[in-house]
């Protein structure tokens, strides 16, 4: 531990470029934060003895592999076609990619979110996509990039997908050619997982009935289903997300009862005995489960504004302990890891990071890149952990971004994130971020419905959008100005998705509180919203129960979701409203600001939309994020 402690203090060292932020007359430039990362996806092989990461720098877009010992370039491919999001090697000379992009399906409307996977042979510089539509394979479905396990020889992926709209299938995927699949398992048309032991033989799926609201999990036993696990609800409840080293047991996460969090449980096939919480902490949930290729459950990650881990292997608990105990003022998120976990890489950021990638191995932790060169660790701007109490008492956890300035009463930004069933991290924001170089105080409240804060403070916004959820807001705002340390009649309200229908919420139901508003890719009309998802999922689908409890706490009444939508309110705005969406975005769609503009624009409001070339939901390409980020800077130094 002391070796790591002394290559951990050298690590940080090596961080502090000559760069002095208080002798700067000006900031960073724009484009240092608007820019999308230089390098992501940082993987490592099994042997630990090359890393591959995506490189976005210079407008160039490539999937990069690397001889960690000789720190040679070993093959570097283009995949400005493919957008991977995600990659893991499956053995020393091979990568899977898995991509999205926004494409026509055949047969159907419109465009649509497609997710694939991709075989890159490094030797061969050669990539394929796995499991496409046709050969069989229904072609009006969007995921088709899960791989559920690989075949001892690595000659094989098994992946699930429809053969038709009432069958869903395990198929066996050639991983070194492309070929068609063959059925390896069939299934039921409300089959929704499979699960294999080491031999990659079936040993239970998961089902989910929608016109029953039915969830069951049925273990394949002397080749025959037997119903292990059977839910009535409108909705999952329980996620089912591998299974343990000796294949008798799934991984189940559930709410703990006494805890009121999410925690590790495990369901044994041979009887459907539940048992545990094996995993359980009384202020964090299990968010996610690390597992390796045949889905065997090593530890879990926790919830919270720093993401924490726990591991079956005391060794591992003591290495991330000691991670934390040498550089507390920052976040490590496990990125990737060799087989035998001796080998791990890490994306760190916080006080002093902007985002680099750090590599353990022997006791040692070194750095691989720098995620943002153009952001050194001098220029991050504080962000601290702060709780309020809302006008009924709940505690609101929040994260505050201070500029470099000292001075009190100061311009501010309320950030509120999307989900709304999601939260903040404490570590390198770009948005916050550059709203901070800028001056700007960056309040982001943990409002009632945000998750990761336990079960009850997710309940507490259900039936609350617009209402106490905004209120959170609101009581954010009066709390920093009553304590001096913004301005309050110089706040401006900006956000993304959930948080674009808070802008909105925040300029229609609290006028007098904000001097602009911000909406990207936001929610302007939530009876529409709720329409437009019974028509894509249909009436009996999970996706609508789920939308129903949220806004309506199952109740839905026309004359609430009119009521919580910001187009019905247009007349009550009297400051600026920005609105930025991405054309193909296909979780909020484009109508959502095009109706609300129309209607702004009908009132006479002051009102500007730009619309995203080929932008997505999240800003994912780097041209979209820069216009609007450019955008946002002008629209609010002009406002305040």
């Amino acid at each position: 531990m002391a070796y790591l402690m002394r290559t951990l203090f050298f690590l940080i060292l090596c961080f502090l470029t000559p760069f002095n932020l208080s002798a700067q007359s000006q900031p960073l430039p724009l484009e240092a934060y608007g820019k999308l990362p230089n390098k992501s996806m940082m993987v490592i092989s099994p042997n630990a003895q090359r890393m591959a990461y995506r490189d976005t720098a210079n407008g160039r877009d490539l999937m990069v592999v690397i001889d960690l010992k000789t720190k040679s370039l070993l093959t570097a491919i283009d995949v400005s076609t493919v957008n991977p999001v995600n990659s893991y090697f499956i053995d020393n000379d091979r990568l899977i990619l898995i991509a999205s992009d926004n494409l026509h399906l055949w047969g159907f409307k419109g465009r649509h979110d497609v997710s694939a996977a991709y075989a890159f042979n490094i030797s061969s510089n050669e990539i394929h996509q796995l499991l496409a539509p046709g050969y069989g394979i229904y072609k009006g479905q969007t995921r088709l990039g899960r791989i559920l396990g690989i075949s001892a020889d690595k000659k094989y992926a098994y992946m699930p997908a429809y053969k038709s709209a009432g069958s869903f299938n395990l198929y066996r995927v050639n991983l070194q050619k492309k070929e068609k699949p063959r059925v390896y398992k069939r299934g039921t048309a409300d089959t929704i997982d499979f699960f294999l032991n080491e031999n990659n033989e079936v040993i239970a799926r998961e089902r989910y009935n929608n016109k029953k609201n039915l969830h069951r999990v049925e273990a394949l036993i002397d080749d025959k289903w037997h119903e292990i696990f059977s839910e009535e609800t409108p909705y999952p409840t329980k996620s089912f997300n591998g299974v343990t080293p000796d294949r008798k047991n799934l991984v189940m996460i559930s709410r703990d009862k006494m805890r009121g969090r999410r925690a590790y449980y495990t369901m044994a096939l041979a009887d459907g005995k539940i048992s545990g919480p094996i995993f359980s902490h009384d202020n964090k949930d299990v968010e996610n489960v690390l597992t390796d290729l045949q889905r065997v459950v090593h530890g879990v990650q926790y919830s919270g504004f720093t993401p924490t881990y726990e591991f079956f292997d005391e060794k591992l608990n003591a290495r991330m302990r000691g991670l934390k105990k040498a550089l507390p003022d920052n976040t490590f998120v496990i990125t990737d890891y060799t087989p035998d976990w001796k080998s791990m890489i890490f994306y760190m950021d916080g006080a002093q990071s902007s985002g680099d990638y750090v590599f353990y191995q022997n006791g040692a932790l070194n750095m691989l890149a720098a995620a943002r060169p153009d952001i050194p660790g001098q220029a991050v701007h504080p962000v601290t952990e702060y709780e309020f109490k809302a006008r009924d008492g709940l505690t609101i956890p929040t994260l505050i971004t201070m500029p470099s300035q000292t001075d009190k009463k100061l311009p501010a930004i309320m950030l509120p994130h999307g989900g709304p069933e999601s939260y903040d991290r404490l570590g390198f924001d770009w948005m916050s971020q550059y709203f901070a170089s800028r001056g700007y105080v960056v309040i982001q409240p943990q409002f009632r419905g945000s998750k990761g804060f336990g079960l009850q403070h997710v309940l507490r916004g259900r039936g609350e959008w617009g209402r106490k959820m905004q209120d959170d807001l609101t009581d954010a705002v009066n709390h920093l100005a009553e304590k001096g340390t913004i301005d309050k009649s110089r706040v401006c309200i900006v956000g993304a998705s959930y948080g674009g229908y808070a802008a909105l919420a925040g300029a229609t139901f609290t006028p007098e509180l904000y001097k602009c508003a911000v909406s990207i890719n936001g929610v302007s009309d939530v009876e529409r919203m709720l329409k437009d998802d019974k028509r894509s999922y249909g009436r009996n689908h999970w996706v609508v129960s789920y939308w129903q409890e949220v806004l309506a706490k199952g109740e839905v009444d026309e004359d609430h979701l009119e009521q919580i939508s910001p187009i019905n309110h247009v007349k009550k705005v009297t400051a600026p409203v920005l609105l930025i969406h991405g054309e193909r975005d296909q979780t909020v769609p484009l109508r959502q600001s095009e109706d609300m503009f129309d209607e702004l624009e009908d009132a006479d409001k002051e009102v500007t939309f730009i619309e995203l070339e080929e932008g997505d939901h999240h800003l994912s390409k780097g041209i979209n994020r820069l216009k609007a980020l450019k955008a946002m800077d002008e629209f609010i130094k002009q406002h305040i």
